[in-house]
C-alpha cells in the first residue's frame, strides 16, 4: 500500500537562483495528487526533491522537510535507498535502447543484486501485468528491445521498470506529454488502477488530465504553491484569484 508524503518548508536553489519557497504539503496515501501551473514554475523541480533527482543537477541545494511516511528523505540516507521507495516516470519515455522488454523490467533490482531468476521472472511478469502491457508484450520478452515498443508501449514499459523495485509512490513528470490520445488514455486508466496500491503524484500541463485523474491539485506559481485543495474545488471554487485565473485560461 502507499505512505503519504509530508513536506515542510521546503525550498529549493540552482546555485543562488531560488526555485521553490517554502512549500508545504500533505499528499494522501492511495491518490492521485496533479500539480498544475505554467512552464518553469517549480512542478518538477518539486517532485525531483521528492525523490532527489535534483541532486544530479550541479549546483542544487534544498532545505526543508520530506518524509515519505516515516522515512526522512534528508536524514542522511542515501539516495539509492530513497528511490527504492520512490518510482519516477519521465516525460519522455526512456527504455534502455539496447536491453530486453525483460531486462527493461529487471533493471533495477539486478542493480541491487537480485539474482533469483524464478522470482525475477514473477516480479517481472507482474510489474507489466500492473503497467496493462503484459498481453502485448509476453510472446516476446527476450526479442525485443524496449526501444523497439511504440511511444505509449515504451512510457508503460518505463511504468514497468519503476513498479519492479516495488516503491511506495509513484512520480510521473508530464508522463503523456509526448504521446497520442490513445496512449494517454491508457495511462491515465493506469493511474486510476495503480493508485489502489501506489501514492501518485502527476505533474501536467493538461488541466482536463489533472480534473480526470486526481483527487486532489495544487498549483504552483513562481516557485510558490500558491493553492491545494481536492482538485474539484481548484477547478470551480478556487480560494486564490491567481488559481482562478489560470484555471479559466486568462494567463499561463
Amino acid at each position: 500500500m502507499g505512505v503519504g508524503i509530508t513536506v515542510e518548508r521546503l525550498n529549493a536553489f540552482y546555485g543562488k537562483t531560488q526555485a521553490l519557497f517554502d512549500i508545504n504539503i500533505k499528499v494522501e496515501a492511495n491518490h492521485a495528487t496533479a500539480l498544475i501551473g505554467p512552464s518553469g514554475c517549480g512542478k518538477s523541480t518539486f517532485i525531483r526533491c521528492l525523490n532527489r533527482m535534483h541532486e544530479t543537477i550541479p549546483d542544487t541545494s534544498v532545505n526543508g522537510i520530506v518524509r515519505i511516511g516515516d522515512f526522512s528523505v534528508y536524514n542522511g540516507t542515501s539516495a539509492t535507498q530513497l528511490r527504492r521507495r520512490v518510482g519516477m516516470v519521465f516525460q519522455k519515455p526512456n527504455p534502455f535502447p539496447t536491453m530486453s522488454i525483460y531486462d527493461n523490467v529487471a533493471a533495477g533490482l539486478k542493480l541491487n543484486g537480485f539474482t533469483n531468476r524464478k522470482k525475477l521472472d514473477e516480479i517481472v511478469e507482474k510489474s507489466l501485468n500492473n503497467s496493462a502491457l503484459w498481453d502485448e508484450v509476453k510472446d516476446s520478452l527476450h526479442k525485443k528491445s524496449g526501444a523497439s515498443l511504440s511511444g505509449g508501449q515504451q512510457q508503460r514499459l518505463c511504468i514497468a521498470r519503476a513498479l519492479a523495485v516495488q516503491p511506495q509512490v509513484l512520480l510521473m513528470d508530464e508522463p503523456c506529454s509526448a504521446l497520442d490520445p490513445i496512449s494517454t488514455g491508457k495511462i491515465e486508466e493506469l493511474i486510476f488502477q495503480l493508485k489502489e496500491q501506489y501514492t501518485i503524484v502527476i505533474v501536467t500541463h493538461n488541466m482536463q488530465q489533472a480534473a480526470r485523474v486526481a483527487e486532489f491539485t495544487g498549483f504552483f506559481l513562481l516557485g510558490k504553491m500558491i493553492e491545494f485543495d481536492k482538485t474539484e474545488k481548484v477547478f470551480t471554487n478556487p480560494s486564490d484569484k491567481r488559481t482562478e485565473d489560470y484555471v479559466t485560461g486568462r494567463f499561463g
